[in-house]
This record gives structure tokens, C-alpha cells and sequence, in this order.
């Protein structure tokens, strides 16, 4: 399975390096093996801000408020429209506000690149048709998704 992590930097305040990049391609990749997704894939991940997340938030969920991450899935895995077996399957576009993370991080007393981990690994569950959202049991399965996940990375 290969696995293509495309990265745009919309912000100014945080360094995008080698680490942040590595640790966010990491968290994908563990997300795609522990949900078996064994197919080719491309995510697209964007670091912003909190005023970038905002506008975003507020075009495409009407919430006119900065939040950590988004997700924009480019299928419904429900309606099983994935492309044909072969070809690379272009999953969807994680948003990422790096102002949201450090504030998170220090508060949750996480480090920045765990905060991130997570936050991708929750996208990532989202652009594989998981809803927190719809039912408390919705919810409650991705938590455990989440937790599986996050072990298998081990991010401090």
C-alpha cells in the first residue's frame, strides 16, 4: 500500500519541518492500517491558522468560529463510490490549525506533535466516513478507534 501525504503551509507562526510532516504521515498511515484501508491513497493535509480554520468553518459548516481541524472526505463510504480497484483513491483534505494545536497541547499537557497526531488520526477516521456526530454510539466507537489508534503511534 502506498500512501501519499500532500503539504500546504497557509500559516506563518509554527515551522512545518521535517518532524511535524513525519509525525502527521505517521499518524495517517497508522490510521489506514488499523482500519485495514489497504488500498493506494492520497490525503492532502493544510496547516493554517486560526483565522484560516475560521473562514473554512464558517463557509462550508456555517460555525463562524476557529476550531482544531477539519476534514473534507471525497467519498461516502457508505454509498461504497470508491474508484475502481488499481487506482489510487484520493481520500480528502485535513485542515489543521496549528494555533489550535499548541493552545490544546499545552492545556491537554500533550506535546505539540501529539496534539497533531491525534488531531490527524480524528480526520483521518472522518475521511473514512466515522461521524462523532450523528449518535452518542457514533461517537463512542470513534473514541475507541481514536485510542487504538493513538497507542499503536505512541506520540509523548
Amino acid at each position: 500500500m502506498k500512501i501519499k501525504v500532500l503539504f500546504r503551509d497557509d500559516q506563518h507562526s509554527f515551522k512545518t519541518g521535517f518532524r511535524l510532516k513525519r509525525a502527521i504521515s505517521k499518524a495517517v498511515r497508522a490510521a489506514l492500517e488499523e482500519e485495514k484501508f489497504d488500498r493506494d491513497s492520497e490525503i492532502s493535509v493544510t496547516f493554517t491558522d486560526n483565522e484560516g480554520i475560521r473562514a473554512l468553518n464558517r463557509e462550508y459548516r456555517q460555525k463562524d468560529a476557529p476550531t482544531d481541524v477539519l476534514s473534507f472526505p471525497m467519498y461516502d463510504f457508505g454509498a461504497e463510490d470508491l474508484p475502481e480497484e488499481g487506482e489510487t483513491v484520493i481520500l480528502g483534505d485535513v485542515v489543521l490549525s496549528l494555533e489550535k494545536v499548541s493552545d490544546q497541547a499545552k492545556e491537554l499537557h500533550h506535546s505539540f506533535l501529539r496534539e497533531a497526531s491525534f488531531l490527524t488520526v480524528h480526520s483521518v477516521l472522518h475521511l473514512l466516513g466515522y461521524d462523532h456526530e450523528t449518535s452518542p454510539e457514533d461517537e463512542e466507537k470513534m473514541i475507541a478507534r481514536q485510542k487504538e489508534i493513538m497507542k499503536r503511534i505512541r506520540c509523548k
